[in-house]
């Protein structure tokens, strides 16, 4: 579904090209609108190059950490009060993201207690959408249509990583299956995630 009256987002992620390569084009469409984060921890002087290139080409702000946890999640929160907070599945494949998906289930109750805000949760698409449980539940299936391109040149940025070889493809590949279950060329994947008992009723991001 198309994303409609796009609400500023904190996107937070484990690695460098996270962002990019799970929920680029989503991010890239709200940015177009509104105020777009991306957390992510250090990693090494060519790495954090690389992720700011990326962010820049979302048109996202970039926040770079020393570390994901509870505490500096919840400062983020706080400090930017989004409407909507993204990260990995709870159950991913990958430890480091489980790690940070945690660290953000854990922080989201009292920024939303304190300022209202986040309303929406969500987490986003892993390894061939395939969780520790099984495959990804898209709540969300945004068109990723129009920001797709946007998506891989940011994706691009990160050159010290496999892209070519592995991560375009994946992204590409991933991208036109979501979109078929659409009706359109390229989509997203979200799932949404209770805040204090509470599903987003909205059928977007």
């Amino acid at each position: 579904m198309t994303a409609a009256s796009p609400g500023s987002v904190v996107a937070a992620f484990a690695h460098p090209d996270d962002a990019e390569l799970w929920a680029g084009a989503t991010l890239a469409l709200h940015a177009r609108h509104t105020a777009v984060t991306i957390a992510v921890p250090h990693r090494d002087d060519i790495r954090d190059a690389e992720a700011r290139r990326g962010a820049a080409v979302l048109g996202a702000d970039l926040r770079q950490v020393t570390q994901l946890d509870h505490a500096t999640v919840q400062q983020l929160l706080l400090q930017t009060e989004p409407d909507i907070v993204i990260t990995h599945p709870l159950n991913d494949v990958h430890p480091e993201h489980r790690a940070v998906a945690a660290a953000v289930l854990a922080a989201v109750p009292e920024p939303r207690i304190a300022t209202g805000r986040p309303s929406r949760f969500y987490t986003c698409d892993t390894y061939n959408s395939l969780t520790l449980d099984g495959p990804v539940r898209a709540d969300v299936i945004v068109d990723a249509t129009a920001t797709f391109d946007t998506k891989l040149a940011a994706l691009r940025e990160h050159a010290s990583q496999p892209i070519e070889q592995h991560f375009g493809p994946m992204a590409e590949t991933l991208g036109r299956l979501w979109g078929a279950r659409i009706g359109t060329r390229y989509a997203e994947a979200f799932t949404a995630v209770p805040i204090l008992g509470c599903l987003p009723g909205a059928t977007h991001l």
